[in-house]
């Protein structure tokens, strides 16, 4: 506790400035996620209080990130989407999902793999946070023109063919459930048929237009149609956002210029009372359980969401470990990974509870409050209490922002995201891999399929199918490393310093073979191919093992094939300096005594040649 507070007034100044640098990025998370501006200010004030309270990186900020939300935006649509269209409906499921991340999180830091995360290569990274970067932007020029695909009548007129059929759709459902369709009678079908009116055929073609015109690709579908229904006023807002974010950052940082421009923007749409487009109204008073996660749970609705969830656990660890590194960098301290995790897990789990969208470390917040005095935990503790003071005071103003104002923040917040380090080493990486005729950078592939499956596709599988094309291409190099280093070649093109004495006239009947680095399943093609190689005048062949450190199921499956063969050959095999992990997975399925008995296991070479000499006649 001591410890707690012996930073006093540098965290309570870092934690002031840091909560206040949260406050717009946490609407316009919240507004861009799908439910809301307060979403985005309950996740901010709750992992950010619990995070810090229970994590492993003192200075640490957290809350609503770029990453975190782009993803959760996606889950919000789907399971939106699936609850036709209803975010009340829809909300129960939603925040299971994100409580079921949380826990995840809280899993991964009690068994340890925070140590792990690190691990995942750069391309990866890169290319996700530059898909980040470019999902961001696409999905906010809709807002900061002014557009809302719900509001064109003549584009949303377009889906009520469709909205009737799924509505026919659901009354069959119904009726099928109840168990009074009779497909020989649809006198009930026609009733209810009769009684579907206007407005909820509306409702149901609002519902499938925002569907459609969600996302990169249904933004960039009715692009078109938004440019040419321009609202003027939220173009210049947003403009004007995006203008002062950059311009005032030239003046001074000491002041956030996200915040500068959030009140100057939002100051003159309301106080010239321009007939903007507020956001939609933040509650008032102290935040409550959502209860419907209990009371409407369904485990049917959220069990195809599990792999989400999990992606969604593994995006928020990579996240904050890496704000917790540049915090390290920073501090000259050393976070504890695992703590950490168990950190962020519990913030994102309560931050459910209470309606917020999920969150992570947060560089630009953790920076600002390191450079503002913060040292310990207190700090971002302080950053929640800050933000829940700001709701409870200013609630009903914050409700008067005007949505192109959040909608211009939030473009340059996909602008900074991305990964120009990655990008601008393009060119400069080395072209290792041949597809056809061109020759590309291993690196670099990685990054742009990663880049455009992220955009274009699924953020989560995206990452998925990044790591495996990763590991293989990582697996192939190490093999063709080992396999080069690991030659097949006869005794005459390759002697060891202690073969130079071998008797000159057995070197016809016994075959000596290097085996140099691991025997694993990217390396057993030329090991394969070594019964090709013997001379036929070979009798005995001579196996090094002493420098084969370690062998995978594969490279013992290929062991236990080439002593058949010789065996079945009338070959004579003798190991030499046999280690301790090869052997032990020898003995395991009895290649040990059984197809190499123990006296043909010699610890030194030169007690082999002493067997050799003895048991080889000399035939040739």
């Amino acid at each position: 506790m001591k410890n707690l507070f012996s930073n006093l007034k540098g965290d309570a100044f870092g934690g002031i400035t840091a909560g206040i640098v949260a406050l717009p990025l946490a609407l316009a998370f919240g507004v861009s996620s799908g439910l809301g501006p307060e979403a985005g200010l309950y996740g901010a004030i709750f992992i950010s209080f619990f995070a810090a309270l229970f994590g492993g990186t003192p200075t640490q900020i957290s809350g609503p990130t770029a990453p975190m939300t782009a993803v959760s935006m996606v889950i919000i649509a789907g399971i939106v989407a699936a609850n036709d269209g209803s975010v009340e409906k829809a909300l129960p499921a939603i925040l299971t999902v994100f409580l079921l991340a949380g826990l995840i999180q809280v899993g991964l830091g009690f068994l340890g793999l925070g140590k792990y995360i690190r691990y995942i290569p750069y391309p990866v990274v890169s290319g996700f946070m530059t898909a980040i970067g470019v999902i961001i932007l696409l999905t906010q020029i809709l807002p900061s023109i002014g557009y809302y695909p719900k509001e064109d009548q003549e584009f949303v007129d377009q889906f009520k063919p469709q909205a009737e059929e799924v509505i026919l759709e659901n009354i069959l459902k119904e009726e099928a459930g109840e168990g009074i369709l009779v497909l020989e009678n649809f006198k009930e079908t026609i009733n209810r048929a009769h009684q579907i009116t206007p407005e909820q055929i509306l409702k149901e073609s609002q519902t499938l237009a925002a569907k459609d015109a969600s996302g990169t690709i249904g933004a960039l579908k009715v692009l078109p149609r938004a440019l040419q229904n321009i609202n003027w006023l939220e173009l210049i807002l947003a403009l004007g956002t995006i203008f002062i974010i950059y311009g005032f950052k030239r003046i001074t940082t000491a002041i956030p210029s996200t915040l500068v421009a959030l009140v100057i923007m939002s100051g003159i749409a309301y106080g010239f009372n321009l007939g903007y487009r507020p956001i939609s109204e933040i509650p008032s008073g102290i935040p409550m359980p959502k209860l419907e996660i209990i009371t409407g749970f369904s485990l049917g609705s959220v069990t195809p969401y599990i792999f989400t969830a999990l992606t969604l656990s593994l995006l928020g660890a990579i996240d904050s470990l890496l704000t917790s590194v540049v915090a390290d960098n920073m501090t000259k301290t050393k976070h504890k990974p695992n703590k950490e995790l168990i950190g962020q897990g519990i913030g994102n789990t309560i931050g459910a509870i209470f309606g917020g969208i999920p969150g992570a470390g947060a560089t630009i917040r953790t920076v600002v409050n390191i450079n503002a005095g913060g040292r310990t935990k207190l700090s971002g503790m302080i950053a929640g209490v800050m933000l829940l003071v700001i709701m409870l005071a200013l609630a009903p103003v914050a409700s008067k922002i005007p949505a192109a104002v959040l909608a211009g923040i939030l473009i340059t917040v996909g602008i900074g995201v991305m990964d120009y380090k990655g990008l601008k080493a393009i060119p400069s990486l080395p072209r290792d891999i041949k597809l056809g005729p061109f020759k590309l950078s291993s690196e670099v592939l990685i990054m742009l399929i990663v880049l455009l499956l992220s955009t274009f596709w699924d953020l989560i599988y995206a990452v998925g199918i990044g790591l495996i094309i990763a590991s293989l291409m990582f697996m192939k190099k190490i093999g063709d490393l080992t396999a080069e280093r690991s030659d097949v070649k006869s005794l005459k093109e390759e002697v060891w310093s202690d073969e130079v004495d071998f008797p000159e006239n057995l070197k016809e009947e016994v075959f000596i073979k290097h085996l140099k680095g691991p025997l694993f399943f990217g390396s057993t093609s030329d090991f394969q191919a070594l019964s090709l190689q013997i001379p036929k005048t070979a009798k005995t062949v001579i196996i090094r093992l002493g420098r084969m450190q370690y062998m995978d199921q594969t490279g013992l499956y290929a062991m236990e094939d080439l002593l058949l063969e010789l065996q079945k050959n009338k070959i004579t095999v003798l190991f030499v300096g046999l280690l301790k992990q090869p052997q032990y997975m020898m003995e395991r399925i009895d290649i040990i005594p059984d197809l190499i008995p123990k006296e043909h296991i010699f610890e030194s070479f030169n007690t082999c040649v002493k067997w050799i000499k003895e048991n080889v006649k000399d035939e040739y």
